[in-house]
């Protein structure tokens, strides 16, 4: 069996995210997202996702490139030094982790706030990842999971990817994608870690996650790729569409042209041809239930 849940990231970052994720669920193959607690397109993003009682939505816990929703006297272990923002990359932030400088009950602490923004606006909240995937690390995954487990939430994201995702073909190709796919493939000495400490927390998380290390190049033809080398098992496809607008524009990202390549990939008719083809069931992040267990 095949099961593969679509998940758009940062939901709330802008309004043109916001009608690009809504798009690709409503006309393509977007099962999931998970929203931005701190998102300057937040409200827009409750109010859309209301609307959509077939899209599951989780928590997209920010700790990297961005500001904590808590006061910074509160998380101050988190920041970047002399400032009130987060470390803005996740080079940083493993420098950091390797330091051990992050207090864990600060982690809970911000993790927890932001998904009880959440479900203070109503958001059944079916699952949780992070900003730039900085759960991977056992010291932020930990009070993570705490966080998650005290707030009701019953899934996270499993970020690491499998080595057979895509031909070695492709990922030679690029000199770009060379060097992504080998920091993948360095992490997934964290995964044995990873998958026990979601086990003993008691939440459900998928065999892993497809797409990461094509983030900012998938478009049509790597996602039928990906889709046509997948294996049996539960997997989470990680995306980013958007609208490259005025609003992504005065936004810290990196993805701004790759998000509409990715919008228009999506919502592609030819992908439904190539799952059925293969097996594979689009599944929402809700599905995933105790009589269920994935990992």
């Amino acid at each position: 069996m095949k099961r593969l849940v679509v998940n758009a990231d940062d939901f709330g970052l802008t309004s043109g995210v916001n009608r690009a994720i809504v798009a690709c669920h409503e006309r393509g193959i977007v099962t999931s997202t998970t929203l931005m607690a701190t998102g300057a397109a937040f409200d827009e993003a409750v109010s859309l996702a209301a609307s959509l009682p077939r899209l599951s939505v989780g928590c997209h816990v920010v700790l990297v490139d961005g500001e904590p929703l808590l006061p910074a006297g509160e998380v101050r272990s988190l920041l970047a030094p002399g400032t009130n923002r987060f470390y803005n990359t996740i080079g940083e932030i493993l420098q950091a982790v390797v330091r051990g400088r992050f207090r864990a009950e600060e982690v809970e602490a911000e993790a927890a706030a932001q998904m009880a923004r959440l479900r203070a606006a109503g958001v059944r909240i079916s699952h949780f990842d992070a900003h730039k995937h900085t759960h991977m690390f056992p010291s932020i995954l930990r009070p993570m999971l705490r966080a998650a487990v005290a707030q009701g939430v019953h899934a996270v994201r499993n970020p690491f990817e499998p080595v057979g995702s895509m031909k070695a073909g492709t990922v030679l190709a690029s000199r770009k994608l060379l060097v992504r796919w080998a920091e993948v493939v360095m992490l997934r000495t964290l995964r044995t870690r990873f998958v026990r400490l979601v086990r003993e927390s008691g939440l459900q998380t998928t065999d892993g996650s497809l797409g990461v290390a094509v983030t900012g190049e998938l478009d049509a033809g790597v996602l039928a790729e990906m889709l046509s080398r997948m294996e049996d098992g539960c997997w989470e496809l990680v995306c980013h569409p958007g609208y490259n607008d005025d609003d992504l524009a005065r936004v810290r990202t990196r993805l701004r042209e790759s998000r509409a390549v990715e919008m228009q990939a999506l919502m592609d008719a030819r992908l439904r041809t190539i799952a059925h083809r293969h097996g594979i069931e689009f599944i929402p992040y809700a599905e995933l239930t105790a009589a269920q267990p994935l990992c």
